[in-house]
This record gives C-alpha cells, structure tokens and sequence, in this order.
C-alpha cells in the first residue's frame, strides 16, 4: 500500500511540473548591438533576468504591484498579447550633455489578462521595465514587488539616509552588496564591478513614490525596493522650521488614475566608469516636454548666500539690501553672466509676498532689466505650497525670471506631485525652477525643460558648516552617481581653496577642499543648466583671466567625450559646443599625470588656453597657472594635477 501511494504521489507530482512547464512562457529582447540580452519568463508571477556579452548579472527576478481591492498585478500571470517593436529614433533636448541623442532600443510589451501590462526595454546602455494599467476607475496602489537578484556579490556606491525623510545630501558609501546589511539606500546605486558597471534607478516617475533600495536578509546579494507611504499627518520642524516632516503615514503608496504608466525601473549597464559618466537613460525614458520652450534661456547665476554677501572694498555696507544687490546685478551685466538670484532672507520665509524693508524688489528688477539681467527668488517650499498661485502671478508681475526652491527633503508622492505641480505653474508664467533639498532627477526635467537645475547633492555649501566638508573624492563620486540622473547644482566657484592639512570649515570667506583650477574644472565635469557663481563679485574681480572663462564657459552642450575615467580617483572630460571644446580634470587627493589626446578634435588648429595647478599649488591650493599654445588633433597635451587639483583646457578653433 505505502509503494502504491508513493508511485500515485510520484506521478502526480510529474503531472504538475509537466503543466507548469506546458504552462510556462518565456520571451526575450536584445539591445540593439546585442550585448545585453534580457530575458522574461511567465510561471506564477512575471520573472526578468539580464546579462551583457553572455554573462549573467542579474538572476530571474519578479514583479508585482498590490492594490487595496486584493488584486495582485503579476501574480498568477496570463499573458493575453505579446509584442515587439524596435525603435531608432533622435532627441533633441532643449539643453543637455548633447544637442541630439539616439534613442535606439527595442521593446516588449506583453498585454496580462486583469488589464495591465509590462513594457520591457533593452538598449546598448541599460534595461527597463514598467507597468501599465487600463482601469476604468482610480486605483491605490499598496505595495509594489521589485527585485534585484544579483548573480553574485558587487563592490557598490551607496548613498545610505537613515530614513524617508532626508536632504538627499550624503556622502556615497563604498561597501558590496552584502555589506549593505539591511539599510535604506537612496538611488541610484552604482555597483563597481572588473566587467562592468551597473547603476539602479527610476525614471518617469509621477504621482507615485521614489522608490528605495534595501538588502533582504535572508539573501545577501537581493536587493529589494521599499517606498515611502502616502503622508497622512505633518508638522513643521527642522532647521527654522523649514521642513514639513511626516509624522503619520496611511497604509499605500499611491491613491492615483486607473489608466496610467508606472515609473520605469531602470539599470543602466555599461562596459566601464567612462559609460557611467556620460549617459542619457534617463532622460531618454522620460515624458516628452509637456510645454512651449522657445523662452527658456539656460545660463549662469550670481549667487549671494554661499558668500555671506562679503563684498570688499564698496563704500556700503553689504548684506541683504538694494546697494548690495545692485553690486551683484552690475557686476552680471559686466560679465555676460544672465541671472542674479536672491537666496534666503529677501523676504520674509513664511510669507514670499512680503519682501523685508530693505528689498525692493519691483526696483531690482528693472535695475537688472536696463542691464540686460534677470533676477530669480529663493522660497521656503511648504510656504509657497499655500502661496503658489498667488506668489508665482505676483513673481510674474514683478518680472522675475524664476524660483529656488528649498527643503523639500521627501519624495512620498506629495512630494513627487509637489515638484510637477511647481513646474507646471512656473512654466505657465514662464519661470525657472531649481530645487533644492530634493530628491534625485528622474526625468520631470525633459517633461518640464523650464525645470532647470536640482539640488539633491551633498554640494559645496557643506564646506560652510560640516567639519568633513568635501573632499575631491566625493567631488569625483558624483559624476558617476548622482550625476547619472540629471542635472546637478552644486554651487562651484570658490575662490578660496584649502590645502588638505589646513582646511577649516567657516560660514564667512568659505574655502573649497583642493585647489582652485579645480573648482573651475567643476565647470566642464559637472553639468548644470544653471550654473552658480558661489564666491563673491570681489573675489572674481581681482583675476580677470579666470573671469574671462567664466563668463565664456557654457552652461549646455553640443556632445560629450569623457576622455579618461575612474570613479572616485579621477576624470578628464571634454564637451564642445559649436566648434568650441572645453576639457576639464580634476583628481583625489593623490597628484596625477595625464596626458590628454587631442584625437577627436576636428581637422584644423585650435588656440588653447590652458588652465593648471600651479607648481606650488601642493602648498597653496590657490596657485594656478595660465599657458596658451597652439594645438591639433595630432597633440597630445601632458597636465599635472596636484593634490585635490584639476586642469581647464579651452580649445578655440582658428
């Protein structure tokens, strides 16, 4: 009897595996150069597997999302349609890293029964994956599945907080994969494998969550996705009462439309770090602009906080006030710089309609107008969410060009409807918007192209009031991390620079770690549609050669070359716009040779200006050399970068 029932158990476990196995289906797509190969298989929920040049590197992992009505999307999966497209196609971003990029990728989708579907993509840089739904009505969304299965344990950059609520403004931990114990992990995260480099993110990311990542224990190379819930109860706290924090949360992520696309979740593979800085997937993924953009003017911005208002040798007393910002406003003018902004104290923080006594705005504004600049204003984000309509009609009046945005620090999913509504609004009165204390770009920028910078960076202003300030590594982390995901505003331009040994932080004549070429440098390596002038008019005014190239350096580029790369040790990278090329290095800690090649450089002479480190630049990180020469594609040019030091070479074609 007992042979009987383990025969009859036997056979009918067979007859299960065998429907399993008639039941399961299995698709695949390849980039378009068939390096990466991703693979999706169809059992009890949906699995994705990718590898690059026949090498796994990530393992089948599943998909779902939960809704409050008990429905699982992916769970028990019946695919009703399958299909495939390829696409080549050709961005043209207002502004960019490039004036033209090649959208070229081909595409799954595969219909489910329960009306939603999974759209997979495979480009020569990366993977995506997102889900859509066709419901009649709204939908909450409770939960949603994401996995990482990696095939084994990777180095990793990982910008580590300690909850949701956060600036967004850490250092990037180097650790592996099961190092990461069980922590929360703002994206992207970067692993920093021999073969390749892998950086998780999201992109198209609206009226839902950003998403997190976290180690599961049980696994230690499986990353999962976590995401704040919707915020039901806040207060007023943080520094002078600036942020609004999340004190009670309701049980979903999302309460939103029934018809809908859901963010991509996006892994950006390339060969080495030189693919990592120099990528556009993000923004490739993205909503096409969602606005009228012929207005919208990128540009440089004098900026007065970082400074302190220090100005020297000006017969007034400087500080928050019109004799003080008509200084700022002339000194713009005299040197083609187009924006001027006034940071935190030109109003009142809590009412943006009721300037201080000793602003006046209306007068700066036509003050600046007969100059040819435009003025931006800082805000506090919970007091312009009250004011919004009303501040932004009378932002308009005024003249204002645009808004700074501040201490946002969440990216639940009023937060995330919080920076598409601002950007919405602005652009109907045609204003600028930069965001400070946000969450990382995921793309709204190409949607809404007046959304010129984000913060969401651990920038320079940290070497105001941080005892470890920046270190040149961590400048040379961010462009292979942070940067990966959009435009970056972090405040470069300090004309005072420390030495290693003898930097201190201070609120009042700040100095940078490293040596002045290399904040220069930061104009090149680090791109911002808007880009700061952090130091004071003064200290600018007294080196007019490196005035010169700050006034000429553009803000939004042609193409990008990175030259040499390794993360978190050096860079060289060059940008050209029109005929022009600008080269910027910058290093750690660690003085460097390069010897920078001038191959892709079109046929003809081209005069060089070259700025380096000066030659006791290991002493006195404010020594700096200018040398000018004549070049060709055929030059190779050598540069010594000293400790925490960088080079600028701009290349004017004869």
């Amino acid at each position: 009897m007992k042979k009987l029932t383990h025969l009859l158990v036997l056979m009918f476990g067979l007859f299960i595996a065998g429907q399993n196995a008639y039941s399961q289906k299995s698709y695949e797509i390849q980039s378009p150069d068939k390096q990466i190969k991703l693979s999706v298989i169809i059992t009890d929920k949906i699995y994705y597997q990718v590898g690059r040049n026949k090498q796994v590197i990530l393992n089948y992992s599943p998909m779902s999302m939960a809704l409050s009505t008990g429905q699982v999307l992916g769970l028990n999966p019946v695919v009703e349609k399958a299909n495939e497209r390829s696409v080549n196609e050709e961005i043209k971003p207002v502004w960019g890293i490039t004036s033209k990029i090649a959208d070229n990728y081909n595409e799954l989708k595969l219909k489910m029964k329960g009306h939603y579907s999974l759209v997979f993509r495979a480009y020569n840089d990366g993977v995506a994956y997102r889900f859509v739904t066709n419901f009649k009505n709204n939908i909450t969304v409770t939960d949603e599945e994401v996995l990482y299965r990696f095939v084994k344990n990777e180095p990793v950059l990982a910008h580590i907080v300690e909850h949701f609520q956060t600036s967004f403004e850490k250092f990037f931990t180097r650790t592996d994969l099961h190092g990461l114990d069980t922590t929360l992990v703002s994206m992207p995260l970067v692993t920093n494998g021999p073969n390749y480099k892998v950086a998780i993110t999201e992109s198209d990311l609206y009226d839902y969550p950003g998403m997190y990542l976290t180690r599961q224990s049980t696994i230690k190379q499986k990353l999962v996705g976590v995401f704040p819930k919707a915020a039901k109860k806040t207060e007023l706290s943080g520094f002078a009462l600036f942020n609004d924090k999340v004190i009670e949360r309701h049980n979903y992520l999302a309460k939103t439309k029934g018809t809908r696309a859901f963010p991509w979740r996006v892994m950006i593979i390339t060969e080495d770090d030189k693919g990592l800085a120099n990528n556009n997937l993000v923004y490739q993924l993205a909503r096409p602009a969602a606005i009228d953009t012929d207005w919208i003017q990128p540009g440089k911005v004098v900026w007065d906080w970082w400074n302190d208002w220090n100005l020297t040798g000006v017969d007034f007393e400087a500080g928050v006030n019109n004799k003080t910002y008509e200084y700022y406003i002339d000194f713009a003018a005299n040197n083609n710089i187009p924006y001027v902004i006034l940071d935190e104290g030109w109003s009142y923080q809590f009412d943006v309609l009721l300037p201080v006594n000793e602003i006046d705005v209306p007068h700066l504004v036509n003050y600046a107008k007969e100059r040819g600049v435009k003025l931006m204003l800082w805000c506090v984000w919970h007091t312009l969410d009250r004011q919004l309509g009303t501040a932004l009609d009378l932002f308009e009046k005024w003249g204002i060009a645009g808004i700074k945005v501040d201490f946002i620090d969440r990216d639940d999913q009023y937060a995330i409807n919080y920076y598409e509504r601002v950007a919405k609004a602005a652009a109907e009165r045609k204003l600028l918007v930069d965001f400070h204390g946000c969450s990382k770009p995921t793309g709204l920028h190409r949607t809404y192209p007046n959304l010129i910078n984000f913060e969401g960076v651990r920038g320079n202003e940290w070497n105001k009031f941080d005892p470890e300030g920046n270190p040149p590594g961590h400048g040379l982390d961010l462009i292979f991390t942070r940067m990966i995901t959009g435009p970056m505003d972090y405040t470069p331009g300090a004309m005072n620079n420390s030495i290693k040994a003898e930097w201190l932080t201070k609120n009042t004549n700040t100095a940078s770690q490293g040596t002045r070429v290399r904040e220069l440098a930061m104009y090149v390596t680090y791109f911002s549609p808007l880009q700061m002038l952090c130091d004071a008019p003064t200290q600018y005014e007294k080196y007019p050669d490196i005035l010169d190239f700050l006034s000429d350096v553009p803000v939004s580029w042609d193409e990008t070359v990175v030259l040499e790369a390794e993360i978190g040790k050096k860079v060289v990278m060059a940008r050209r716009k029109g005929n022009d090329w600008y080269i910027g290095a910058m290093t750690d800690w660690n003085e460097r040779e390069v010897s920078v090649n001038l191959d892709f450089l079109a046929n003809g002479q081209y005069d060089a200006t070259l700025f380096l480190d000066g030659v006791n630049a290991n002493k006195n990180a404010e020594d700096y050399q200018v040398k000018k020469q004549i070049v060709s594609n055929a030059t190779q040019l050598p540069v010594t970068m000293k400790q925490g030091g960088g080079a600028v070479i701009v290349l004017k074609k004869k």
